[in-house]
Order: C-alpha cells, then sequence, then structure tokens
C-alpha cells in the first residue's frame, strides 16, 4: 500500500470524525436541510458548522422533566398504597355471615373456589371479605336497609303492576293486656334499679372495695362440702329455689327430683316426663303456697309441666309444642313463663289462664335459651344459628341483634346491672355485651371446651359470673372486670349446668357423670 492511500485513508477517517454531532436527531436534520448560504459557496469557502448543543435554559427543562416524571411515579406508588390500606381498613370493618355454610355458599355465588387447601374457615371469610371489598360491597349480610331499599327500587319500577299487601298477624286481647302489664310492672323496677346505682356512685371508694373484698372472700373459700347421686342417668339441670331451701334437678331418664339444702336429703321425685329433661326452673314466687304451681319443667318430647309442692304429679300441662323444648324461664313477675323451642320459635304463656298468648319465631335455627331481664322488660333468647336477639316485651319488637359467636350460643343471662348479658357458646367462649352500645365489649376465653351454662349471681352493684363447660369444670368471675376468680374441680364428666343460691350462699353444679355438687364456704353442721 502507496503512502498517498495512507494519506487518503486518513483523510477520511479525519472527515468522518468531523461530521459527528452530539444533540437530537429532530435538530440536526433542521440544521442538515436548511440552505446553504450562496456567497459561502460560490467562493469555495468552508461551511459553518452549527452547534446542537443545548444551552443552560433547556438543560434546566430537561432535568425538571425528569424530576417531573420521577415525582409522578412516587405519587403514583403512594395512591397505590393509600388505596390498600382503605381496602384492608374496608375489609376489617365489612359485615359478613359467620356461618361457614353461608360463607360458602356466597362465594359459589361469585363464581369463587369455595375452599382452598389447607383453608380454614376463618381464612375463608376473610377472603370473602376481600373479594366483597374488591366487587365494591360494603357488606356481605343483607341488612334491614337494603331490603327497604330494594323494597323501594320494586315499587318504583312496578308502579303500573299490582302492588302486594302488607300482612300481620294481629295480637290478642290477652296479648296486649299482658304487654300493658308488664309495662306497669318493670318501670318501677327500672326506677329503683337507677335509684340504687345513683346511691352506689355517692359511697366512698373504701365502702365499694369492701364490699366487692367480701365477695371475693366468700369465692375464694368455697369447697366442695357434699356430692350426690342424682339419678341413673345423666343430669342435664339444676335450680335452686328462691328461698335457698330446695335444690330441683332433672335428668335424661325424664325424673324431676328434689333435695333438701344444705344436707342434699331427697324429697320427692316427680314423674310425668317420658323424655329427656331440658330444663326445670322454680318459680319467684315458690314457697308462699305450697298447693300452687310453682314449678316448671321441659323435655325432648316438647311436654312443658307445671308442678307444686304438695303433690308428685304435674297439676298443668303447656301444650301446643310439636317440638323439643330446650329450656324454659319464668317471668320476674311470676305470672309469666317463655319457653324456648326447636322449631327456631320461642313462646310466651299467661299461667293465670294457662294460655299461649304469643308465638314468636326470629331466628333461622333451633332456639335453644331464654333469659328474662331483671326489670322484666326484655327477653333475650339464644340459637344454635350463633345468634342472640334481645326482646322488647312490651312492644314485641327485636330491639338487639348480638353477633359475635362462632357457633351456637347456648345459655344467655342478664346482668343484675340491667346493662350487661352474657352468652357462652359451644366455641369455648363467653361474649360480655354492653346493651347501651349495642356491642360485645369483653369476650372470655372460659373454657377449653364449649360453655353450656352462664348465669350471674348477686346484687346489681357486686356481682359474679358462674360458667359451666364440657371440660367437667365450672368457674366464676368477677364483674366487670372478669377475671377467673375460682375454678370449681372434681367431677368426672361434662358439666351441664351452674346455679347460685339468690343470698349466694350455696353454688350447686350438675353433671353428665350422674352427680350434682354443693359449694359453699359453711360447714353442713
Amino acid at each position: 500500500m502507496s503512502d498517498s492511500d495512507d494519506d487518503e485513508r486518513v483523510t477520511k477517517l479525519n472527515f468522518k470524525k468531523d461530521r459527528i454531532h452530539f444533540g437530537s436527531l429532530e435538530e440536526s436534520k433542521t440544521v442538515l436541510d436548511a440552505p446553504a448560504p450562496k456567497a459561502a459557496a460560490e467562493e469555495g469557502e468552508p461551511m459553518v458548522e452549527f452547534s446542537t448543543e443545548k444551552s443552560d435554559t433547556e438543560s434546566d427543562d430537561s432535568g425538571e422533566e425528569d424530576m417531573s416524571g420521577v415525582q409522578t411515579l412516587v405519587d403514583e406508588h403512594q395512591a397505590e398504597l393509600w388505596e390498600e390500606l382503605a381496602k384492608k381498613k374496608a375489609a376489617r370493618n365489612i359485615a359478613v355471615p359467620t356461618e361457614d355454610i353461608r360463607v360458602k355458599a356466597m362465594l359459589r355465588e361469585m363464581e369463587e373456589p369455595i375452599c382452598l387447601f389447607g383453608e380454614g374457615p376463618y381464612e375463608r371469610r376473610e377472603r370473602l371479605k376481600q373479594l366483597l371489598v374488591a366487587a365494591g360491597k360494603l357488606s356481605g349480610v343483607t341488612t334491614h336497609k337494603d331490603l327497604v331499599a330494594e323494597q323501594e327500587m320494586q315499587e318504583d319500577g312496578d308502579d303500573g303492576e299490582e302492588k302486594p299487601e302488607v300482612w300481620y298477624h294481629e295480637g290478642t286481647g290477652s296479648l296486649k293486656r299482658a304487654r300493658f302489664f308488664i309495662a306497669e310492672y318493670s318501670v318501677p323496677r327500672s326506677k329503683k334499679r337507677l335509684q340504687l346505682a345513683r346511691e352506689w356512685q355517692g359511697k366512698p371508694a373504701t365502702v365499694k372495695h369492701s364490699e366487692k373484698q367480701d365477695i371475693h372472700k366468700f369465692v375464694h373459700t368455697l369447697n366442695n362440702e357434699c356430692s350426690q347421686i342424682g339419678d341413673t342417668r345423666p343430669l342435664s339441670y339444676c335450680n335452686i329455689s328462691p328461698c335457698s331451701g330446695y335444690l330441683a334437678t332433672g335428668s335424661w331418664s325424664g325424673l324431676v327430683k328434689l333435695w333438701r339444702l344444705p344436707s342434699c336429703n331427697p324429697v320427692a321425685t316427680l314423674t310425668g316426663h317420658n323424655g329427656r329433661i331440658g330444663a326445670v326452673t322454680f318459680s319467684p314466687q315458690a314457697g308462699l303456697d305450697d298447693n300452687v304451681a310453682c314449678l316448671s319443667s321441659c323435655d325432648s318430647d316438647g311436654v312443658v309441666n307445671l308442678w307444686s309442692m304438695s303433690s308428685t304429679r304435674p297439676v298443668a300441662h303447656l301444650p301446643g309444642h310439636g317440638c323439643r323444648v330446650a329450656r324454659l324461664n319464668y317471668h320476674p313477675s311470676g305470672r309469666f313463663l317463655g319457653t324456648a323451642c326447636y322449631d327456631h320459635s320461642w313462646r310466651f304463656w299467661d299461667l293465670e289462664s294457662s294460655t299461649e298468648i304469643l308465638h314468636q319465631e326470629g331466628h333461622s335455627g333451633p332456639v335453644y335459651s331464654i333469659s328474662f331481664h331483671r326489670d322484666g322488660s326484655l327477653l333475650a333468647t339464644g340459637g344454635l344459628d350463633s345468634y342472640c336477639r334481645v326482646w322488647d316485651l312490651r312492644t314485641g319488637r327485636a330491639v338487639l341483634f348480638l353477633e359475635g359467636h362462632l357457633k351456637s350460643v347456648l345459655s344467655c343471662d342478664f346482668a343484675p346491672d340491667g346493662y350487661h348479658l352474657g352468652t357462652g357458646s359451644e366455641d369455648n367462649s363467653c361474649k360480655i355485651w354492653d346493651l347501651r352500645q349495642h356491642k360485645s365489649i369483653y369476650s372470655i376465653p372460659a373454657h377449653n371446651n364449649m360453655v353450656t351454662y352462664c348465669k350471674f349471681a348477686g346484687t346489681p352493684n357486686n356481682s359474679m359470673l358462674l360458667t359451666a363447660s364440657y371440660d367437667s369444670t365450672a368457674k366464676v368471675w368477677s364483674h366487670k372486670g372478669w377475671m377467673p376468680l375460682k375454678s370449681l374441680t372434681g367431677h368426672d364428666n361434662k358439666v351441664m349446668c351452674v346455679d347460685c343460691s339468690w343470698d349466694k350462699k350455696y353454688i350447686v353444679t350438675a353433671s353428665y357423670d350422674r352427680t350434682f355438687k354443693l359449694w359453699t364456704n359453711k360447714s353442713i353442721s
């Protein structure tokens, strides 16, 4: 290769190196397409190169554009985080059914898998909440407002069509008279209870503390003073008379037995049931007259009998139950009786005429427990549908719907203070509800097995809570502190029921092992 060829090659490389531009293609194209000056072209002068470098202002603009892009990405990320937090908050507040069957049914309606691998009922409910939030629904439960809104929309859309008539069952005259009686009976008792609460608030703190210490001392010194075989088959219920002198027990053999307290000696055996006894309860007026019916019992055949202390045969029957009667309870006045039935309803009886004055539905499952307010104005029912309802006996309305238990509600009882309600459930817990706040204020992890019975005992300002369970124990809890005070152990099998006397002298537990035990801090002798 000659020296001329090398020079030519170097000239071409230098020419290419001079043609390199740094800048946007659009600007370079504009410069290249621009017509060259005629004078310079004619004189053969070298063409003037136009700089493609950006000025300081242009550089600042491009930097601002880059920063604005980064800020946009940050804003979008923050918006996604806020949206995720809002969804989590909505999922926590959303209402979904507690029954696993209903949760699966809703998932099936949404065309979602009803069960994932390793998923339990709790995880399934959480997944349903997330799906409802993603679908924009505020609730998975149809509320009364939703039904009213849907009905209004149907009425607006069907203006030309015939509207359905509203139907109801007209109450009888006896029901109206009963409602007036309950209103006149409950108002003075409510005033008296509130007056006692005001007086309690005005007492010195030392006096309040001393009264609480008395009941705590009584509980801590409880001993098993007596253990008695109650029947040849498991005992299902026990109840102490208002005078604390008698104990009534019911068993699966269909027998109701009376025992003397505190000696636990048998008094009488009442025959009249063929099915398993569900409950046996003394009337608040028991002991005033031995010839008047002061004791009631129910069984699995739907038979409800009324007994007197002077006869071993029932003095009256309450017919009309076509299914199992799980529980029954007296109104504080002693004039009325409430029964909880397996046909998803409860019934209200006037004992003066032995007639049914109200047959109330409302639960989606069998009604298992029933309890009256100490004032006589309210009634609570717990069902195997895991819900508890509170009814106003003066108006007939369901004033509260208590939802929170995961399984069946087996027991419910009003506290002496008038605004607390306790419920025992198959989910091993006992929940405390505040009727003023319409919600559960405390959940007691009470036992290792289902809670079969819960009962408040004591005065409005100084009371305690008793619970019985299938874990073979009964426990005593402080009221308003919900701390465990005493565990009553000694039964060999499930504890079916627990009761406390009105004067807080005795506590009785009835068990599946066919025995009942008397707990007290005083010697029988």
